[in-house]
């Protein structure tokens, strides 16, 4: 996997770099200070992913982010929390504060390469075929697989695709989330942001801003926040009650 860094900071871009080598063998492409100047980079190289800043003159990372192709992933790297749930509503695969911790960088970048392994798998040929109150249908490689409802954790929209993560592996499809919502049950599966839906029964604990379901940790959108409060706290906890 190769890769690149987008930082208008001279030092960050050097702090990044030693940290990619040291943690990965991952290869590194070119550092940028601007958004424009890698993207012409970009239209001559095909780069697996970005290590992107936000607040950067002129664009910032997450208005390059939406001008990217498909197939590049972006882990985006910055000092404000506040971008963090905008970040994955652009599909961003992870979302590091700086300064960079040595062991969520690796994380990141371990996610990163296991979704590249996914998506060389032409997951257009996987396509869901149907559904049940128990299980979906999915045909992959001439075959049918029935993945049981009660094993699927949560489901995540990359781009065009979806991934379904169960309890012992990662599947993923060709389709948006919208519609793959609309094949499982909504009594136990819920929306929970633009790229995420959770079933509910996996979920161990939950804020305002975040479902926690063991090492995974699923941002709650805007957007959904009063109904996701609605129906899991069944009423006792409001999205605006912010005394923790």
């Amino acid at each position: 996997m190769n890769c690149i860094i987008v930082d208008d900071e001279p030092l960050a871009r050097a702090e990044m770099k030693a940290l990619i080598k040291e943690v990965s063998n991952t290869e590194i492409l070119g550092d940028f200070s601007n958004a424009r100047m890698a993207l012409d980079f970009l239209r001559l190289n095909q780069i697996d992913l970005i290590f992107m800043d936000i607040e950067m003159p002129m664009v910032t990372g997450l208005e390059f982010a939406t001008q990217l192709p498909g197939s590049t992933m972006v882990i985006f790297t910055t000092a404000y929390p506040q971008y963090a749930l905008k970040s994955y509503e652009l599909d961003a695969i992870d979302y590091l504060l700086k300064p960079i911790d040595k062991s969520r960088l690796s994380n990141a970048i371990r996610k990163a390469e296991a979704y590249q392994g996914l998506l060389s798998d032409s997951p257009e040929k996987n396509t869901v075929e149907g559904s049940t109150a128990d299980f979906l249908l999915i045909k992959s490689d001439r075959r049918f697989h029935r993945i049981k409802f009660v094993d699927i954790r949560f489901v995540e929209g990359l781009k065009d695709y979806v991934v379904i993560h169960t309890s012992n592996q990662k599947l993923i499809t060709a389709m948006n989330l919208k519609t793959f919502h609309q094949k499982i049950p909504g009594d136990t599966f819920l929306r929970v942001s633009k790229s995420y839906i959770v079933n509910k029964n996996y979920i161990e604990s939950f804020d305002h801003h975040t479902i926690y379901l063991g090492e995974n940790e699923l941002p709650i959108g805007e957007v959904y926040k009063k109904e996701f409060f609605a129906i899991y706290s069944g009423g006792a906890v409001s999205p605006d009650d912010h005394n923790e």
